[in-house]
């Protein structure tokens, strides 16, 4: 199975509300959007954190039962559910603000960690890996685990509530060192190194120690940095409702392509030739462009 560690919040999306507007409540989170999309696409998968048992916590809980997520791994915590607020315009990156002082999924610590099923791969994200206490609880998990299963890796940058830069930046790199599969958007590194060229941070990153790089970029497609071969493939033309929750549904759908090619463990991605990294790929951006047909964070089922 996949075990998917990291934050779940709820995104507050605009709607029109009679001369105004209003806020939708749609379970979200990268990380958990990661989840959801791998148990729509009928891979084992778990979630593990800290789910409120506020109504907002319940929405999240009822949103892993019907998409096939276990909850094996979820304890229940007493704090407010992390709130994110969805601003959408004509650029392809949403913008969000975030809620998340003192929240369940934020206050993560060793002792709430379950032991991990054996032959479980990991897969983190986002800001879950910027915010203590639980940035630390993850970082630790990553470093024990590293090496032992296959970690997946996407950084999903949120610069608002990243307080230094510098530090962030180090700190991501150490988690890249501790990774077998990194995915990261052309967004993300735009950020975290202005100027440089995607494919030449990717290269540098594959160096660290992974042993597959993807990076999105946006309408440009994709491309796919492994250790035996490269690779890159276009988007499929779609009508964009908007694209929140376009990148989760990517990286769900790498790590179910290769779940089902046998190939989810670090000789598995050492081993992909072009040709299957193209493939990859090609799967990959077709479920994120159907994602974004649709509002909100919204994965297709059974592909």
């Amino acid at each position: 199975m996949i075990l998917v560690a990291g934050e779940a919040l709820v995104d507050l999306t605009p709607a029109r509300c009679g001369d105004g507007t209003g806020y939708l409540p749609r379970p979200g989170g990268s990380p958990y959007n990661v989840a959801i999309g791998l148990g729509r696409l009928d891979v084992p998968v778990g979630y593990l954190g800290r789910l409120s048992t506020d109504t907002f916590g319940r929405l999240l809980r009822e949103h892993l039962q019907a998409s096939q997520v276990s909850l094996t791994y979820v304890l229940d915590a007493e704090e407010a559910t992390t709130l994110a607020f969805v601003h959408l315009s004509d650029d392809e990156e949403p913008e969000y603000a975030f809620y998340t002082e003192g929240t369940a999924g934020r206050v993560l610590l060793p002792e709430h960690l379950p032991p991990v099923p054996e032959g479980a791969a990991m897969h983190f994200g986002s800001f879950s890996l910027a915010l203590e206490p639980g940035a630390s609880t993850l970082e630790g998990l990553m470093r024990r685990e590293s090496r032992r299963r296959l970690l997946s890796l996407d950084p999903n940058v949120r610069p608002g509530l990243v307080a230094d830069r510098d530090d962030y930046l180090r700190r991501l790199e150490g988690l890249v060192r501790l990774a077998d599969l990194v995915k990261v958007s052309r967004a993300d590194l735009a950020w975290l190194y202005p100027g440089q060229a995607p494919e030449a941070v990717a290269s540098r990153w594959l160096g660290f120690g992974p042993a597959l790089v993807l990076v999105t970029l946006g309408k440009g497609g994709a491309a796919a940095f492994g250790a035996a071969a490269h690779a890159s493939a276009a988007t499929p033309p779609v009508t964009v409702v908007d694209t929140v929750g376009a990148g989760d549904a990517f990286t769900s759908a790498a790590l179910a392509w290769l779940h089902r090619h046998d190939a989810l463990d670090r000789r598995g991605l050492e081993t992909l030739g072009a040709a299957a990294l193209e493939a990859l790929l090609a799967f990959a951006n077709g479920i994120a462009a159907d994602t974004c047909t649709r509002p909100g964070a919204d994965p297709p089922r059974g592909r």
